[in-house]
């Protein structure tokens, strides 16, 4: 058993005083529970769970522990939040917490996974786009910035997501603009979250989470199973929108696709295929018809048939550059501009395909 002094004498390093730690309330909780919690059931949140952050324990259910990378990083934060557990900090709730850009991050990109959870099995409700879409965001965002000893104003970030929402009534690239202006006013509105004297029992913990975890993932499995079509047809269109605002950056959306490949080739190895998994294909079919057709498009920018060799690819593009440069045009200085970025776009596109290929 760890020794209490290690996690008081941890406290005394992090806290101003030492006046700052309460007396204990509950049983202390140790580290190698800590440890073999996240180690087996990692992913879920188990960890969290057993020391008291539920609502960072509800965020890794539902995300499968920040798709993977979360758990593994939260190794290195056992310890302190071990320690945090154990000796609760009261805060001045007259001084808000520093700006985390991490957690900032988190809120956009938990708004955005929310946003299209929703998009995928709620998009058929009448207004969904003025109130279940911008619920889900504002959702989402507060839940990560309700993760640990923070919280936010929960009223006014989803008055911030309901007032942006009709904007962008009707468009699925609504979920962007919801998810960074949440997560800009829950930033805004940051505060620590008060220390309970208490704890709740596990039975009415388990119970809360159980109801949040279904009304997440009741819709996203009934449109997954029953209406399948429309789902990988929804799936498709905003993977295509997300491709499409990258296709400036070609290493990053080449990144992107394979990522999104993955999926399908494991499935392909273990053999599955037909049914339901048919309609799914669809989607890694529509992503690889993508990526070609963005070769396509390539070759074509640059005047050059597809089978050409790295001399004509260089040759054609330095020709281009030379051609298409804004100081050479500048009585057509807008026009010029648009085809040098098609020319750098398209054989920056070209070198990183050729260079996987030779990987």
């Amino acid at each position: 058993m760890w020794d209490a002094t290690f996690y008081y004498s941890f406290l005394l390093r992090t806290s101003a005083s030492q006046q700052d730690v309460p007396p204990f309330t509950v049983m202390a909780k140790r580290l190698l529970v800590a440890v073999a919690f996240w180690a087996l059931g990692g992913p879920v949140g188990l960890h969290h769970l057993y020391l008291g952050r539920d609502n960072h324990a509800l965020l890794w259910m539902l995300t499968l522990g920040g798709f993977g990378f979360g758990w593994l990083w939260e190794l290195w934060m056992l310890p302190g939040w071990v320690a945090q557990a154990n000796h609760p900090l009261e805060k001045r709730h007259n001084d808000p917490p520093s700006f985390n850009p991490v957690r900032f991050l988190g809120q956009a990109l938990v708004g955005i996974y929310f946003g299209l959870v929703a998009l995928v099995g709620l998009s058929t409700l009448p207004g969904f786009y003025i109130l279940a879409l911008p619920l889900a965001v504002g959702l989402g965002v507060h839940l990560v910035s309700a993760v640990g000893n923070q919280t936010s104003d929960l009223q006014a970030t989803l008055m911030a997501a309901f007032v942006t929402a009709p904007i962008f009534y009707g468009r699925a690239v609504a979920i962007l603009p919801i998810s960074l202006t949440t997560s800009v006013t829950a930033q805004r509105h940051r505060q620590y979250r008060a220390t309970r004297a208490t704890r709740e029992k596990l039975s009415a913990r388990l119970y809360r989470l159980g109801l949040a975890y279904l009304a997440f993932t009741t819709p996203l499995a009934y449109s997954a199973f029953y209406n399948t079509a429309a789902t990988a047809t929804y799936v498709a269109s905003s993977i295509g929108t997300v491709l499409d605002w990258l296709s400036a950056f070609p290493s990053l959306t080449g990144i992107l696709e394979s990522v999104l490949l993955l999926p399908y080739h494991a499935w392909k190895m273990l053999g599955f295929s037909g049914g339901t998994f048919k309609d799914w294909e669809k989607v890694f079919v529509f992503v690889q018809s993508f990526q070609s057709e963005r070769q396509r498009m390539a070759y074509k920018v640059l005047g050059i048939h597809d089978d050409a060799t790295l001399e004509e690819i260089n040759k054609s593009y330095r020709e281009l550059v030379k051609l298409w440069h804004p100081d050479h045009n500048r009585h057509q200085m807008e026009e010029a501009e648009k085809r040098f970025i098609e020319v750098q776009a398209a054989y920056e596109l070209l070198m990183e395909m050729r260079k996987h290929k030779a990987v």
